[in-house]
């Protein structure tokens, strides 16, 4: 078992609040990621669930047990860290059972884990290597090898891939994903990568200065943004925003539209604009257009489409794919 639930926990350095009243329940065996921008306070959470830094006040419970006041290595909890922390002085099969053997674990239970880890994550023929002899992709997968032998309660996540290449980033973010369905285990993650948190979490929590913005499933937040700022956060390219009054929408003071949302012609359309700069991704053409009715917008398009700068183009909304937002830039449903 391995559920979580914080109730008004807040973290204080000193007269900065950084850590603002967060309540959050976490289910056993769910992939929870936090994101938000940096400095949103995502990682101190982390770090206060993990027992690395003290909460202000509230109450942190672990499978219905409060742990505020224990120790981080008595919570059941195997944090990887952004840097992987391995012995440079071991081997491969001593990082992984490092912690076990401190903790007094019988050597015959600690060559059962690391075997079994080690096969998880590809690892058998590297088990007498020393760390400098390995790649980035090949330590990181040590330092979570090292987390899975402890048989945590809770698995946490500090942007574990953010020192990886692009290639390794998406190969070790699916072994990620393949780990979490075998385990059956709870994860908690925390990542500024959107694309991870969209293509790992059953649950994102979105941040923004030590404040839950909205709790949801990847598609939840995609399509049903609680405010402006998770609008704007979540979906590369960000979300267009567009001053009501200019499109003469009178229940909103906002609207929303994807990049994505919008059909581009060289005929007719709703808004009429100039293209300003395009960008040829293969299998997307982003398009960014000025334009007199609605000032500076996005779209992306599936595919090579021949779009140039100075080109007059016409860009409409899809039908129900518009969203209001009111003064506060709460979501108006």
């Amino acid at each position: 078992m391995g559920s979580l639930q914080l109730k008004s926990v807040r973290k204080s350095f000193g007269n900065v609040d950084v850590i603002k009243g967060i309540d959050l329940d976490v289910k056993d065996g769910e992939f929870v990621i936090f994101v938000g921008p940096s400095g949103c306070g995502k990682s101190t959470l982390l770090r206060i669930i993990a027992g690395l830094e003290d909460a202000t006040s509230g109450s942190i419970t672990i499978d219905g047990a409060e742990v505020v006041t224990v120790p981080p290595a008595k919570r059941g909890i195997a944090m990887v860290f952004q840097s992987y922390a391995l012995y440079p002085h071991l081997t491969v099969k001593d990082n992984m059972g490092l912690g076990l053997k401190q903790a007094g674990a019988p050597k015959e239970e600690i060559e059962k884990r690391v075997s079994k880890a080690s096969a998880m994550l590809s690892l058998e023929k590297y088990l007498a290597r020393r760390p400098a002899e390995l790649s980035g992709g090949q330590r990181q997968r040590v330092a979570i090898g090292r987390a899975i032998v402890r048989e945590p309660k809770l698995f946490l996540f500090d942007e574990p891939l953010s020192n990886l290449d692009a290639a390794l980033r998406v190969n070790t973010r699916l072994e990620i994903a393949r780990l979490h369905r075998e385990l059956k285990a709870t994860m908690i993650y925390v990542t500024h990568d959107q694309v991870e948190a969209m293509t790992l979490a059953d649950k994102i929590v979105v941040l923004d200065a030590g404040v839950i913005q909205q709790v949801g499933s990847p598609m939840e937040l995609y399509n049903r943004p609680a405010n402006l700022f998770v609008a704007g956060f979540i979906g590369s390219p960000g979300m267009n925003f567009i001053d009501a009054e200019r499109l003469g929408v009178t229940d909103a003071k906002t609207v929303g539209v994807r990049p994505e949302h919008l059909t581009l012609s060289r005929e007719s359309g709703e808004w009429q604009g100039k293209v300003v700069h395009v960008e040829h991704l293969g299998a997307d053409t982003i398009v960014y257009i000025e334009s007199e009715k609605v000032g500076s917008f996005t779209v992306r398009l599936f595919g090579e489409h021949h779009y140039e700068v100075g080109d007059t183009v016409y860009a409409t909304p899809a039908a129900g794919q518009t969203h209001r937002f009111d003064a506060n830039g709460r979501a108006i449903r």
